[in-house]
């Protein structure tokens, strides 16, 4: 591995680099403290850098260091120029082909929690029948990852180009990866939320025999609030969207 101290990189994109160490700080002592990753702690964030080809690689140190908020950072080129920090090693740009294939995918992270996990051992799709899931996307699941032998990221693109709004898959035996068009607070509330729902789901189907579908008129509320529907529209229970007549 190669160690470098920010040569080529503009003030403004080293401003970019420490805004981005400080939300992966906040995100991962919020992403801790409400248990939402695993014990082990693995997690991290790759966001890319406006306007550029360059990533900034922010990961989580884990349960045994001493500062448990320290962002351990890289910057690396799509053409793995290192910038600052140190180069990722053979498993670097991991989800670099992404970043390439699609402008507006801003940040990505690969995470372990508990309940994503349980059903990622299940090989399992992660239905997504908790409300808030759905209150700014359309997409119904999140698809499981098995075949190993298929790039990860390839999966990826392969699961974007069937559904444009889909924020994740589950990663068969391991946990799940997340992106967003936003940044890391909105990719880090993403997880939250994802794992929240899963959480719910699973004690409902071990209590309750399953959750259920939405009731009447839930996606229509949800898509009005979440702006994806003019207020105007009106939706099926299926999910088929009418918008109204223009005057």
């Amino acid at each position: 591995m190669t160690d470098t101290v920010a040569p080529g990189l503009t003030a403004e994109q080293l401003a970019f680099v420490t805004q981005a160490q400080k939300d992966a700080r906040k995100a991962f002592r919020v992403l801790r403290e409400t248990r939402t990753i695993s014990p082990s702690g693995t997690l991290g964030f790759t966001i890319r850098i406006p306007d550029s080809q360059i990533l900034v690689n922010l990961n989580y140190a884990g349960p045994w260091g001493d500062d448990l908020d320290e962002v351990k950072t890289s910057v690396v080129g799509f053409d793995g120029t290192v910038y600052l920090g140190k180069s990722a090693g053979p498993g670097g740009g991991r989800y670099t082909k992404l970043f390439r294939t699609h402008d507006d995918v801003v940040a990505i992270s690969h995470v372990h929690t508990p309940n994503l996990g349980a059903y990622s051992q299940a090989h399992a799709e992660l239905p997504l029948l908790y409300v808030p899931n759905r209150r700014f996307r359309k997409t119904a699941s999140l698809p499981v990852y098995i075949n190993r032998r298929q790039p990860e990221v390839d999966f990826i693109l392969d699961s974007i180009a069937k559904d444009t709004e889909v924020p994740g898959i589950i990663e068969a035996n391991g946990g799940a990866t997340v992106w967003s068009r936003k940044g890391i607070i909105d990719l880090a509330n993403t997880i939250l939320f994802l794992e929240e729902g899963a959480h719910f789901q699973i004690l409902a189907a071990a209590a309750l025999g399953g959750s259920k579908p939405f009731g009447p008129g839930v996606l229509q509320q949800q898509w009005r609030m979440g702006g994806l529907i003019p207020s105007n529209a009106t939706v099926d229970d299926d999910g088929t969207i009418h918008l109204a007549a223009a005057e």
